[in-house]
């Protein structure tokens, strides 16, 4: 009725729709409701009204990708990656959508987005852009000559470089270090070069070793696993 312009049938029925739904039980219906909502009051020329509805729908299209991540990182995790690659395209349809890409910063899975981008999506740009996000380093730059005693109060050796950092982020990953350098776009004796300088500014002599190390530190977001 919404979308035929039969708005005064439409209200009352969006209205029922809204008193009935939990949202936090089915955000992807809520979702699709503020946006009938703010569709409705755009055509009455209730542009703050709209305004709202429009943000309430962004707020659940987030919680709602973030709960298909996790649904997709579980799935991979018991070994259906069928399953899991239907979930995280869901969740990028969505997040191609809005433009939202948070959730994916918030909750990184770059190796399930890597082989979901070779392998069987209509993202792939939109994927691409997301595993940029996660490779940038996100420390912060420290002022010119302080940079030792920067590294020393974060627990390190040595400051870690641009090239470094962006190796120890795929470290969490279950990609081999050829995967790794194709990846960079470098060689795979680059990637050696740069992980054996990282183990030894971290002190840690082995690849499960460094990520933990990392976590510590805060240089790798912290595992979602639960014991």
């Amino acid at each position: 009725m919404l979308y035929q312009g039969r708005l005064d049938e439409a209200e009352p029925w969006l209205e029922r729709a809204e008193r009935t739904l939990r949202t936090e039980v089915e955000p992807a219906a809520g979702m699709s409701l503020r946006y009938a909502r703010a569709v409705l009051e755009l055509a009455r020329g209730r542009y703050q009204e709209a305004l709202a509805a429009f943000r309430g729908a962004e707020k659940l299209a987030a919680t709602l990708v973030t709960a298909l991540l996790l649904e997709a990182r579980a799935s991979d995790a018991l070994g259906d990656q069928a399953a899991a690659g239907l979930v995280l395209e869901r969740a990028l349809d969505i997040t191609e959508s809005n433009g939202i890409v948070l959730p994916f910063l918030l909750d990184p899975a770059p190796a399930l987005l890597e082989r979901h981008r070779r392998y069987r999506t209509a993202h792939p740009a939109l994927i691409s852009q997301i595993l940029n996000l996660l490779l940038r380093p996100t420390r912060a730059v420290p002022p010119s000559g302080s940079q030792a005693r920067w590294a020393r109060s974060r627990g390190l050796v040595e400051q870690l470089t641009d090239c470094e950092t962006r190796v120890l982020r795929y470290l969490p990953t279950h990609l081999t270090m050829h995967e790794i350098a194709k990846e960079m776009f470098v060689s795979v004796n680059t990637v050696s070069t740069h992980t054996r300088h990282l183990y030894a500014k971290l002190g840690v002599h082995s690849r499960h070793e460094a990520v933990d190390r990392a976590r510590a530190l805060g240089l790798l977001a912290p595992s979602t696993r639960r014991a």
